[in-house]
């Protein structure tokens, strides 16, 4: 099969992504066997190539937003059939015993595995995963607007969930791209009124398509406090500007894997009166489970652009100088069929 391959992590500006031709995945017991139909891309496939997280295998291949079908089954698998359209996120295993595990967290298990990561991902015409991780999709979507469903969806899910705001509240997005861009919807359809904070004139004129009452950026005051507030993009200096539009006893949720150092912050201005900074760490299946019955709902409506598997590292590229209106989506090649 034909996969983008990441033996060594770099610049994307080098290209560091390979087009290979690697075995066809054997799914073991409890597993299931994808033909890849789609990919979306994330900045967190951006922070794996360019080596900005530990990378626990080489050569390893990318990609956590995954649509395709089900193709084989190991032993003992019940909860998918042949034939049937499935999707893949980031989460890709936990160890279901830890105390995390336990109690509902198993966003926070020490051992667990990321698609994309620890195992390969979907940069492929095929992949396996658990099928415990695996999730039916709604129908409505083709395959490639389902993609951003499953990681910049589900993330930015959870991540308005932990900002604690609620109905008819202000909620602030910091950052519109692929994530903001669904979790907008999901907020209007909340009840919430949503500000919109993005350097880009086209990602602004997007949030007011999609429902923002307010469009700026980080540097202006809103006209009103936000009482929770979502930094998607992975800057630290957005900390203290978000703190400085947060109204008193309000959140603001950090929604990237990784993000550039944060400056010292002004606690009696920026900390006081009981404002919280949390991060948002990975997500749970029952947060996934949500989210896609919430998408079908309401129903969200994904911006997507586009690539061949062949071009991942130009989209990752046009990712990183935020020339992408919503998600980039890599579509593998059809023309090998070597899974029929």
């Amino acid at each position: 099969m034909k996969a983008m391959v990441l033996r060594k992590a770099g610049p994307i500006e080098e290209r560091p992504l390979e087009w290979a031709e690697l075995p066809v995945p054997e799914p073991g017991p409890g597993e299931i066997r994808l033909v890849v139909h789609a990919c979306g891309i994330c900045r967190t496939d951006l922070h794996t190539v360019e080596g900005e997280l530990a990378l626990p295998k080489l050569p390893l291949v990318p990609g956590h937003q995954v649509v395709g079908v089900v193709e084989a089954v190991g032993a003992g698998v019940t909860r998918f059939a042949v034939g049937q359209r499935v999707g893949v996120p980031w989460l890709y295993r936990t160890c279901g015993q830890c105390p995390f595990c336990l109690e509902g967290m198993e966003n926070l298990c020490a051992d667990a595995h990321f698609t994309g990561l620890h195992a390969d991902g979907g940069y492929a015409e095929a992949m396996i995963v658990p099928q415990e991780f695996a999730y039916p999709l709604p129908a409505g979507f083709s395959d490639a607007e389902a993609a951003p469903l499953l990681c910049a969806g589900i993330i930015g899910y959870r991540a308005l969930k932990l900002s604690q705001v609620r109905p008819g509240q202000r909620l602030g997005l910091y950052g519109f791209g692929g994530s903001a861009h669904i979790t907008i919807q999901v907020a209007v359809h909340l009840g919430h009124e949503v500000y919109v904070f993005t350097r880009s004139e086209s990602h602004r004129r997007l949030a007011r398509q999609l429902g923002a009452v307010w469009t700026g950026t980080a540097e202006e005051t809103p006209p009103a406090p936000v009482h929770g507030a979502i930094i998607f993009a992975p800057v630290g200096e957005l900390v203290p500007q978000a703190l400085r539009a947060l109204e008193r006893g309000g959140t603001l949720a950090l929604a990237g894997v990784t993000m550039t150092p944060i400056p010292e912050l002004d606690y009696d201005r920026l900390l006081y009166w009981e404002r919280t900074v949390r991060s948002v760490a990975n997500f749970t299946r029952q947060d996934a489970e949500e989210l896609l019955r919430l998408a079908a709902e309401i129903p969200v409506r994904t911006v997507v652009r586009t690539f061949p598997l062949a071009q991942a590292n130009e989209a990752l590229l046009a990712l990183k100088r935020s020339a992408i209106d919503g998600t980039g989506v890599l579509i593998p090649p059809r023309t090998a069929h070597w899974y029929t």
